[in-house]
C-alpha cells in the first residue's frame, strides 16, 4: 500500500474530478460504500454536499472515514 496519496477520478454532479487518497483510506471508503449499499460517486457527492467549504474534498473523505471507523468500535462502558 502507498504512503503516498494516488489520484481516484470519481464523477461529482455529472464532472469527472479526482481525489488523492492515501491507499488505506481509499479501500476503507469504498468498503463503506459497499457496506450502505451505496457507488462511490454517490456517497462522493453525499460527503460534498455534507462539508463546509473550509474543508477540502479529500479531507472531508478522511473524516468520514475516520468517524465511520470509530462508530463501529465497540464502547467501553
Amino acid at each position: 500500500m502507498s504512503a503516498r496519496p494516488v489520484k481516484h477520478s470519481v464523477t461529482l454532479r455529472g464532472h469527472r474530478t479526482s481525489i488523492s487518497l492515501e491507499d488505506e483510506f481509499w479501500s476503507e471508503f469504498k468498503e463503506i460504500a459497499a457496506d450502505l449499499n451505496l457507488p462511490i460517486n454517490a456517497l462522493v457527492t453525499k460527503i460534498d454536499a455534507d462539508r463546509g467549504m473550509e474543508a477540502g474534498l479529500a479531507s472531508a473523505i478522511r473524516v468520514f472515514v475516520l468517524r465511520s471507523l470509530k462508530e463501529r468500535l465497540p464502547t467501553s462502558e
